[in-house]
């Protein structure tokens, strides 16, 4: 509780410091691009782009041997058929050992601001999901709250709408995906279950690979950036989870999900804040949980508030800031049937550190986390943390 205090005195303090500032800055959502946006909002004036990003990245928990890892390496690549026709793919290693296809996926524009995609694209939910690149956000890590409740990186097969209205300074997407990997057979008669209660919807995530589908999903989000500095987002995510054939029909193999999510940015001058708030609620767990063995909870919930503020000069080209972030998630915040709630699934985490850009698309990164759980004496190792993040 100290620490929830402490970290909401240090926003509510410097929100109020920036707010008596003279000048004021206008948020342009068309500055805050991830890199599919990049592409495709013509920036390089090019038919082929070539970019890339990535992060090497030093954990060293409390007590135990420090890992050193090239966590990831993304390729990106993009072709400009046409004025109304493009086409966005980003190649994925992780660990150096591990490739994934990130996005591919065809943007056709309608008109001004209405375009159809159809492809492997990120489901927009949340902010970290859709600008993970590693100059885009502080922290070594990515918050966990996008890693636990959120399945960052979360992308599927789908197609859909997006575009914006200006006149309300409102962007949209809306995409019908497939959905999570529920079950499986195990080979031996037995039924696998890919969700489980430590992560939740995490092991479901089906990344194009051969992905099921016997039933598709909606995901919609809306920004609203007509206030100077302040973006906001709302995003939501309903359908059931895909089985495998022959396994559908069984009592449990699926169960459904409605996840709310509600996001903030705030930039001005050399201040930054950043906030976040997603619920799910998950149908037939019981049932689920009765045929796979697993303990999925039938609610997730997680939530976090950040305070960053650049200790450089606004006028210089590099930037350092401090920030604090704290975070608290519940892959158990409720459950159904006989299933007691595990308290060590209710987590929280604070994070407070360095990122250093020394240039356009470089920083250096290095951070602290307090981390434990609701358990009696169960404390999670802390752990501090060093990280390099590039992005062109």
């Amino acid at each position: 509780m100290k620490k929830i205090t402490l970290l909401f005195s240090i926003l509510v303090a410097s929100m109020v410091g920036a707010q008596t500032l003279q000048d004021s800055i206008t948020f342009n959502p068309q500055q805050q691009l991830n890199a599919a946006q990049r592409i495709l909002s013509g920036n390089y004036g090019k038919a082929v782009t070539v970019g890339a990003y990535g992060e090497l990245t030093y954990n060293q928990p409390e007590a135990a041997n420090g890992e050193l890892d090239v966590q990831r390496l993304v390729l990106l690549f993009g072709y400009k058929f046409n004025d109304k026709t493009q086409f966005v793919t980003e190649l994925e290693m992780e660990h150096t050992v591990e490739v994934f296809v990130e996005q591919a996926f065809v943007n056709y524009n309608v008109g001004q601001n209405v375009s159809l995609r159809g492809g492997l694209m990120l489901v927009p939910f949340g902010i970290i999901n859709e600008f993970h690149e590693p100059t885009t956000f502080n922290g070594v890590e990515r918050p966990s709250v996008d890693n636990v409740i959120i399945p960052t990186t979360w992308r599927e097969l789908g197609v859909g709408v997006t575009g914006r209205f200006n006149e309300l300074s409102l962007g949209y997407q809306a995409y019908i995906f497939n959905g999570f990997k529920s079950t499986s057979f195990d080979g031996s008669g037995g039924v696998n279950g890919a969700l489980q209660g430590s992560n939740g919807l995490r092991g479901g995530r089906q990344k194009a690979i051969q992905s099921t589908v016997d039933s598709p999903t909606l995901s919609v989000k809306f920004d609203y950036y007509g206030i100077p500095g302040l973006r906001l987002g709302l995003s939501g995510y309903f359908g059931d989870t895909q089985a495998e054939d022959d396994v559908e029909n069984i009592d449990g193999a699926n169960i459904g999900i409605s996840m709310i999510g509600l996001d903030a940015r705030y930039a001005y001058q050399r201040f930054t804040a950043r906030g976040q708030f997603v619920h799910g609620s998950l149908s037939g767990t019981e049932a689920y949980n009765n045929l796979t063995g697993n303990q999925l909870g039938s609610e997730l919930q997680g939530w976090y508030l950040e305070a960053g503020y650049n200790l450089l000069p606004q006028e210089k080209a590099q930037r350092l800031f401090a920030f604090a972030r704290y975070e608290q998630y519940d892959t158990h915040a409720n459950t159904a049937g006989a299933l007691q709630r595990n308290d060590a699934y209710n987590r929280n985490d604070l994070t407070t550190g360095l990122s250093y850009h020394i240039a356009p698309g470089v920083v250096l990164k290095g951070d602290y986390q307090f981390r434990d759980n609701a358990v009696s004496g169960g404390d999670v190792a802390n752990r501090l943390n060093f990280g390099i993040g590039v992005w062109f």
